[in-house]
């Protein structure tokens, strides 16, 4: 295989648009390999490698749907554009639900197929940027440096938990939003932590005590009473 290459896995039954997404995709300059049902297709997701799957949804032995829920379960975020026949908005809407990136509907164009999936890699650039851009980030007269796992305020090291920075990067990622305490019971601690909205409340006065030069009048961590809390740096 050589190196750079974006690698493609199709996961599609019918040998003849197996072979000519195959075909076409090579000739777009990726490295491509494919299964011709889906728990062939779980296994080569598993064994890794992949920038993007293009995945069908009849497929025999495990379908795409269940494939694409599966992956995403394991907490498995590689690009996923479904291929189908079916027509229907609940049919999409419920790829998407399930995790899917996009969905091509049969028939569909060389230039439509191959535009969406430039588009999916571009996105995933940007994302790869935002985060490696974020990996020290800084506000006020405080600076954290995510990789590291080392913040300061002023001159002062500040001794923050591993729970503690995932907190802060969740909030800097989602800077100038109104972040609900499920959500981040959900996105962060996880529910299999079992904590409740009283423990976020609780964290975030121990973290803001942390950051803030006046806690009474905060300037970055904001409550939004009855909504949940909001990060300004």
């Amino acid at each position: 295989m050589e190196t750079g290459k974006k690698r493609i896995l199709i996961v599609e039954d019918d040998q003849f648009l197996r072979e000519f997404y195959q075909e076409l995709l090579q000739t777009e300059g990726y490295d491509v390999d494919a299964a011709a049902d889906g728990d062939m297709g779980l296994t080569k997701i598993t064994e890794g490698g992949y920038n993007l799957i293009l995945l069908d949804i009849m497929l025999p032995k495990l379908s795409g749907t269940d494939l694409c829920k599966k992956i995403r379960a394991e907490g498995n975020n590689i690009p996923v554009i479904m291929l189908t026949a079916r027509e229907t908005e609940v049919d999409k809407v419920l790829g998407l639900e399930l995790g899917a990136d996009d969905y091509v509907t049969k028939p569909f164009s060389i230039r439509e197929l191959i535009s969406r999936i430039k588009a999916i890699f571009r996105r995933s650039e940007i994302k790869v940027k935002e985060k490696k851009d974020k990996d020290v980030y800084s506000f006020n007269d405080v600076k954290i440096n995510f990789k590291k796992f080392e913040a300061t305020k002023g001159k002062k090291k500040l001794d923050l938990s591993t729970m503690e920075f995932k907190v802060l990067r969740y909030f800097i990622d989602h800077e100038g939003e109104v972040v609900s305490r499920d959500t981040l019971l959900d996105e962060v601690w996880g529910y299999e932590e079992y904590p409740t909205t009283r423990t976020v409340d609780n964290f975030i006065v121990k973290l803001r005590a942390k950051i803030e030069t006046d806690t009474k009048n905060p300037k970055h961590l904001l409550t939004l009473y009855g909504a949940g809390y909001k990060f300004l740096p």
